[in-house]
């Protein structure tokens, strides 16, 4: 094989190496930039869920807390419902988004959540009715109740919590 033949056979060999090179790495920084913004994504989402469970969180302690009232002061409660439902609307907003981002298990998380939000809302609820009612026969019972959801969904929120971290640390 004469020189000249040589020079353009390892020519063309280096340029499809490099070009062969050039696509693999082009395809691996691709993935590596979809999966960073996936967790950006992924964190806007579960960062907002959080934030509006803690917002509508304080919402709900203060209508938790006017129902406790020996007296309680029911446009105070009216008042402090409505901006309970306000906030749990964002929460659901909030939630949606999360399950829409994924992963399916942390969307499972995040329904454990509000269940454990429903359920102590009943008791909430109840605690209004009756208190409009001037029922006060089952106030020890529901507030101890209420107690124990309140512990089961914060229970839920910091399981959640802990899922969301473990889902950003991975690397899809």
């Amino acid at each position: 094989m004469d020189s000249g033949l040589a020079a353009l056979l390892g020519a063309a060999v280096g340029s499809a190496t490099t070009l062969g090179a050039a696509i693999v790495n082009g395809r691996a920084q691709a993935r590596s930039q979809h999966a960073q913004w996936r967790r950006q994504n992924r964190r806007a989402a579960y960062a907002g869920y959080l934030s509006a469970l803690h917002d509508r969180d304080i919402a709900m302690d203060a209508v938790l807390d006017a129902l406790r009232s020996d007296r309680p002061d029911l446009s105070d409660i009216d008042e402090k419902t409505g901006r309970f439902v306000v906030l749990a609307r964002e929460v659901h907003r909030a939630g949606e988004v999360v399950i829409l981002e994924g992963p399916a298990p942390l969307a499972v998380v995040a329904e454990r959540v509000a269940n454990a939000s429903s359920a102590l809302s009943q008791v909430m609820r109840r605690m209004a009715e009756n208190a409009r009612a001037g029922n006060t026969a089952r106030k020890a019972e529901d507030t101890a109740l209420a107690a124990e959801r309140e512990r089961a969904l914060y229970q839920a929120v910091k399981d959640f919590r802990l899922a969301a971290r473990g889902t950003l640390g991975k690397a899809d």
